[in-house]
């Protein structure tokens, strides 16, 4: 019977992959790989591999999620190992489970192997904690992309909280979202957008509320991106300052990830 193991990429950075996603890799017949994957993660699958883009991007699929699914079918009707690889967490806005219920369905196996979140590990790589003693004590991750193409309805719950908020494919509704918060008396609180975080070529803006649309569109930043509010966002200079300090003075090796 075909198996289909749903890998989770990790966040870009293709060291943030863990080893049983690796062990994954190396193993499968078919790799059917998603745009935000890092294509590096491809060194780790045999020569003889079937490797297929399938991925989807805001205003760009590949493949239906449709496709994908009868792809995912048809592959493992001829081979042994299918590996879906998504970037991120799999089971954070990868709409695994149409996939799941697709394969289960056509009488294949199914394996989850995690991922590392780019909600989390975006944040982290930039000096940025989702949550700290004193300034909140949650945080809410929310996409910006729903079904019917709104604006997700937890973000005006989001937006009445304390919590720093997280949110995910949500450039194309930037402003929209900005606006909400704005409604919301969340003008003065701290933002920040982070694109391509933990690739070599991450780019980050912060600010406020009121003025994070402006400084986005002024720095050109656009998808990937990972959208952060919340007064966690001040401690990043204060964070990265003090670790650049200590290095230089020999008291701390610091490693970014």
């Amino acid at each position: 019977m075909a198996k289909l193991i749903l890998v989770g990429a990790g966040p870009g950075d293709p060291e943030l992959i863990t080893l049983k996603a690796i062990r994954a890799l190396r193993e499968a017949d078919v790799i059917l790989y998603d745009a935000l994957a890092n294509e590096e993660l491809l060194v780790y699958t045999q020569n003889v591999a079937i490797r297929q883009f399938v991925g989807k991007r805001f205003g760009c699929h590949a493949l239906s999620q449709q496709e994908i699914n009868d792809l995912i079918i048809t592959y493992g009707r001829q081979y042994k190992n299918i590996v879906r690889l998504k970037g991120g967490d799999p089971f954070v806005f990868g709409r695994a489970q149409e996939e799941i219920d697709a394969a289960v369905a056509a009488g294949m196996e199914v394996e989850v192997i995690p991922g590392i979140s780019s909600a989390l590990a975006v944040p982290a790589s930039e000096m940025i904690p989702l949550t700290s003693r004193g300034i909140n004590e949650s945080f809410w991750v929310v996409t910006g992309t729903t079904r019917s193409g709104g604006i997700s309805k937890d973000l005006y719950l989001a937006a009445q909280s304390s919590a720093t908020v997280v949110i995910l494919m949500a450039m194309s509704k930037l402003e929209a979202i900005v606006d909400l918060f704005i409604a919301a008396g969340k003008s003065e609180t701290a933002a920040a957008i982070i694109q391509d975080g933990t690739r070599w070529n991450s780019r980050m803006v912060t600010g406020k509320v009121k003025d994070i649309a402006c400084r986005a569109q002024y720095s050109g930043l656009g998808n990937p991106a990972v959208i952060i509010i919340g007064e966690v966002v001040n401690l990043n200079r204060d964070l990265a300052g003090r670790i650049a300090a200590a290095n230089h003075t020999g008291n701390l090796v610091h490693q970014r990830v």
